[in-house]
């Protein structure tokens, strides 16, 4: 008998607009994008994809208009992109306005500059298969540290650049990266980042923990079935178990915690993007 696991949630926030995009994926070669509007808590499908979507690779524009991801369908030999190709999209959806082609799963993907530039991950690893003028390729940037030829080149960068203070970077003999992000009423987030091809049940081999501490009050709080965790605003938000949760901070402990949206009955829907 199969084991049916919780949706797979991934968020990534703009930092100038209330938006957000979520990746649901599961099951394993189904996984769509979700726009996530943080003023009201209210979501709205995207677009479904039949193969796998890196989010750890991806990124949002700062004012929440466009989106860059890395995916792969695994038509090696019947598709223009060669299987797997970084795009850049509408929020919250999946059609590629800008398409660069790959062919592997070695790097890829990338993250916004500005509202109008990007950085593409393994730039010329890639080929072009179409342009568009709203953003374009800045081929002078260089990320200030590299993490290997997968998705952490891309997600700690993006980590530190939003705030998260690399601690300690894994190394063979450990089992994960530390980051920590002050939050309001003396609080301190831990992500702890593993990177290991021996994973949790359900999971990739990049998959996150949270822990929260507090040094004044001498707390202690782990969460280690959180997946996500992120400071939007004065409040947490986190997913867990296919679920999107948002709770204030209180001086010694999480304020009430709401229940924003349960993924895990959403079953794939074909869905045109309006351009």
């Amino acid at each position: 008998m199969s084991t049916r696991f919780p949706a797979r949630l991934h968020a990534v926030l703009a930092s100038q607009a209330p938006v957000g995009v979520v990746f649901r994926r599961g099951p394993a070669k189904s996984v769509c994008s979700v726009l996530w509007d943080r003023a009201t808590d209210r979501f709205t499908l995207g677009q479904w994809l039949r193969g796998r979507i890196y989010e750890r690779r991806a990124d949002i524009s700062p004012d929440g208009k466009h989106l860059i991801y890395f995916a792969m369908n695994g038509r090696w030999h019947s598709s223009e992109t060669r299987g797997s190709w970084t795009a850049i999209s509408r929020v919250p959806w999946l059609k590629a306005e800008t398409l660069h082609g790959k062919g592997d799963c070695w790097q890829g993907g990338g993250l916004f500059l500005s509202n109008s530039q990007y950085w593409l991950n393994g730039g010329d690893c890639h080929f072009p298969v179409r342009d568009a003028a709203q953003v374009r390729w800045d081929r002078n940037y260089q990320p200030f540290a590299h993490y290997g030829g997968e998705c952490l080149s891309v997600y700690y960068v993006r980590l530190q650049r939003d705030g998260w203070k690399l601690k300690r970077l894994q190394k063979r003999s450990e089992k994960f990266s530390t980051f920590e992000k002050e939050l309001p009423k003396g609080w301190i987030l831990r992500k702890l980042a593993h990177a290991d091809v021996v994973h949790p049940p359900g999971a990739g081999c990049y998959w996150d923990e949270h822990e929260m501490v507090h040094p004044k009050h001498d707390r202690y709080l782990p969460f280690p079935e959180w997946e996500w965790a992120e400071l939007d605003g004065k409040t947490l938000v986190w997913a867990e178990k296919g679920c999107l949760y948002r709770a204030p901070l209180y001086d010694r402990s999480l304020g009430p915690v709401k229940v924003l949206y349960d993924f895990n009955e959403m079953t794939f829907e074909r869905r045109i993007a309006p351009y």
